[in-house]
């Protein structure tokens, strides 16, 4: 056989193994956004939808344009975060960063593999200003460290659940597993930075000496490598940018349940505590982790608004109602962040397509 045609075989092979993969990521994706809206369908029916109807109408104009402020205080903080990621001698600036973010958070809530593009559609953004690898190493440095306290939110968020109500022991065992496997996690991560595991790139190596995707990694696996070699090199050189960027992931998740309390307060009689917001915010948060796949967690996210609903005693639907005005209030900046595309040439197709190479 022709060498150069048993090649480029190993090479064709492996990119039609690829496209399976996300065919049968997109199927999956398609699925679990139909049963996402049927879920969020039967909460919307099991509330009432005129109860529903009449919580929006309460909570308001002005209540809505102040959420809609506080989101985007929430994207400002990140988007901050990710400015003090960047490697020198390059630098990404708050004005580069920010409509960045909304194109990312536009990609993840709309389509149900965002999670795969939200990032490659952030560094894309900002590819003018810096190369696309710097832009890719920054965003993974960042999200590296929303990935930390986010672990921390949840854990912090699930341990207070567990003693602050009292829950039927199948939940409690649940949370408890979510526990483990965030702390897991967290060590993993910590691990793997301090120690400089090569995992990804390692990886790409060893597929690439076996015959797999030839013509990908000839060049992908030392970008890889390189990828990897800025993100270690980040926290050698930069750790007085740790708690600056750590606490505005932090600041993050604390605008969420102030988000979530503000709401509150609105729709009930009575002011609400906070723990009942950082309820409800942890388990949001989580299971716009787990469920990442459905579009804006479409239906599982009104089912766990419920589940914490009844669990801290608050009014019928109240939990589900919150979660609808929040995915209002996510659909505005979606819209932004389509805009956001358009105007800067990118696309969805584009997005996809660079992901899949």
């Amino acid at each position: 056989m022709d060498p150069e045609q048993d090649a480029a075989d190993h090479g064709s092979r492996p990119a039609k193994n690829t496209n399976g993969n996300l065919g049968r990521l997109k199927v999956a994706g398609a699925v679990l956004t139909a049963l996402g809206v049927a879920l969020f369908a039967y909460f919307i029916y099991t509330v009432g939808f005129d109860d529903l109807i009449g919580g929006i109408s309460r909570f308001g104009t002005v209540g809505f344009a102040i959420i809609l402020l506080i989101f985007f205080l929430r994207m400002a903080t990140r988007a901050s975060a990710w400015s003090l990621s960047v490697y020198e001698p390059y630098k990404l600036s708050f004005r580069d960063t920010l409509p960045a973010v909304v194109i990312g958070e536009a990609m993840s809530s709309l389509i149900p593999l965002g999670i795969l593009v939200s990032g490659t559609s952030k560094a894309l953004a900002v590819r003018h200003r810096v190369p696309l690898v710097v832009g890719l190493s920054s965003v993974a440095t960042e999200n590296l460290f929303y990935s930390l306290l986010t672990s921390i939110f949840l854990i912090v968020g699930s341990v207070t659940i567990l003693r602050s109500f009292t829950l039927d022991e199948s939940w409690v065992l649940a949370i408890d597993i979510a526990i483990g496997l965030i702390i897991a996690v967290l060590i993993f991560l910590f691990l793997m930075v301090i120690r400089q595991w090569h995992i990804a790139s390692e990886l790409c190596e060893k597929l690439y000496q076996r015959g797999f995707a030839r013509g990908i990694l000839e060049n992908g696996r030392l970008e890889v490598r390189l990828f990897e070699n800025m993100i270690f090199g980040f926290y050698r050189r930069y750790p007085e940018r740790f708690l600056p960027i750590c606490l505005l992931e932090g600041l993050y998740h604390g605008l969420g349940v102030i988000e979530v309390w503000y709401i509150l307060t609105r729709l009930s009689d009575t002011v609400p505590g906070f723990l009942t917001a950082f309820s409800l915010e942890t388990v949001s948060r989580l299971i716009t982790i787990v469920f990442k796949l459905i579009p804006m967690a479409i239906g599982v996210d009104e089912a766990g608004a419920q589940f914490i609903g009844e669990t801290v005693a608050l009014a019928a639907g109240v939990g589900v109602t919150v979660t609808v005005i929040r995915k209002g209030r996510t659909l505005f900046w979606t819209a932004i962040g389509l805009l956001l595309i358009l105007k800067r040439g990118l696309s969805f197709r584009d997005v996809v397509n660079f992901r899949g190479r």
